[in-house]
């Protein structure tokens, strides 16, 4: 790849109409919930790549530095971060433009316009962010989605979504939907809700609610049954955590009430105040501990990476 460009093209595939879907690490993700769910895309849809960008110009490598692999002390190989946007179709046949990677460090507008530009020559209808964050809900619960755009007309269309209203720092996502939208592609932000007290390792369910959520926004159908059934062995083994622990009992009931008490419907995020969350440090590390002692079964693993931070626009 030349060092001035800041991608390469691989290929150029007709597609008709396609939906473009964006998922970038190192951005909010609690439970892991956008980069499992764009990973089932990419495993689950026959994906070719369309283009690979500079990660020279766009990533600072000392905060995303390659991994060695290291075997007997002889350096087998490096994997280097990676930021590719790729071309699929769903179950139904809608052609899909995938990016995945890790989220820029640098040359945001560079990296905008450039998206931009292959949104506009493909003819994508619309573009989808994923994301996650943690919010004051409980894991007994169906996983609830908020939605962000900065398109008057979208949110205006868009019913059965919490939305909130808040000043945060943004992600590069923020900036492709204001570049996207005032290009004439309808862009929106799906936000799955993880439970606080999960949010740093695997949660299935978010997964789940996205993808679903992305047949709702976007009329996509992607089978998903697998990271149902991930979703299930989780919910039955954190039922059987918080069932040993009265005070765990009692901090899952005061989020259940606390959900209840939302108003305004659906399509208003409730109001819950900070010191009305209750403290899950506790039942966070064990959950954690918990998961781990059962490395064999769907769900478990290693924690997840996403920014315990919120999105820009709402829980």
């Amino acid at each position: 790849m030349s060092g001035s460009s800041i991608f390469q093209l691989n290929h150029s595939p007709e597609l008709t109409d396609p939906v473009l879907l964006i998922a970038l690490e190192g951005w909010i993700d609690a439970g892991m919930a956008a980069a499992n769910a764009m990973s089932l895309l990419l495993g689950r849809t026959d994906s070719e790549p369309v283009a690979e960008f500079n990660i020279g110009r766009l990533l600072d490598h000392r905060a995303r530095r390659p991994i060695m692999h290291l075997v007997n002390g002889l350096i087998t190989s490096l994997s280097w971060p990676s930021i590719e946007l790729k071309a699929a179709a769903d179950s139904s046949g809608n052609d899909l433009l995938l990016l995945a990677g890790a989220e820029p460090d640098f040359e945001w507008e560079s990296f905008c316009d450039a998206i931009v530009d292959f949104a506009h020559t493909f003819g994508c209808r619309m573009a989808v962010t994923l994301g996650a964050y943690p919010a004051a809900v409980a894991h007994t619960r169906e996983t609830s989605l908020s939605v962000t755009t900065s398109s008057i007309d979208l949110s205006s269309s868009l019913h059965g979504y919490a939305r909130g209203t808040l000043d945060v720092p943004s992600g590069v996502h923020s900036v492709l939907d204001v570049a996207l939208n005032k290009t004439g592609i309808p862009t929106l932000g799906l936000w799955a809700q993880v439970p606080h007290y999960v949010s740093a390792m695997n949660y299935p369910a978010g997964s789940v609610a996205l993808i679903e959520g992305l047949k709702d926004v976007a009329g996509l159908n992607i089978e998903h049954s697998e990271l149902v059934s991930d979703a299930t062995a989780t919910r039955l083994r954190l039922d059987e955590l918080v069932a040993e622990n009265p005070q765990h009992r009692t901090m899952v009931e005061q989020l259940e009430e606390l959900m209840n008490q939302g108003v305004g419907g659906p399509d208003v995020a409730p109001t819950i105040g900070f010191d009305r969350i209750p403290s899950a440090d506790e039942l966070a590390a064990e959950v954690q501990e918990f998961l781990m002692r059962r490395p064999d079964e769907p769900g478990s693993g290693e924690p997840g990476q996403g920014d315990p931070a919120g999105p820009e626009s709402g829980s």
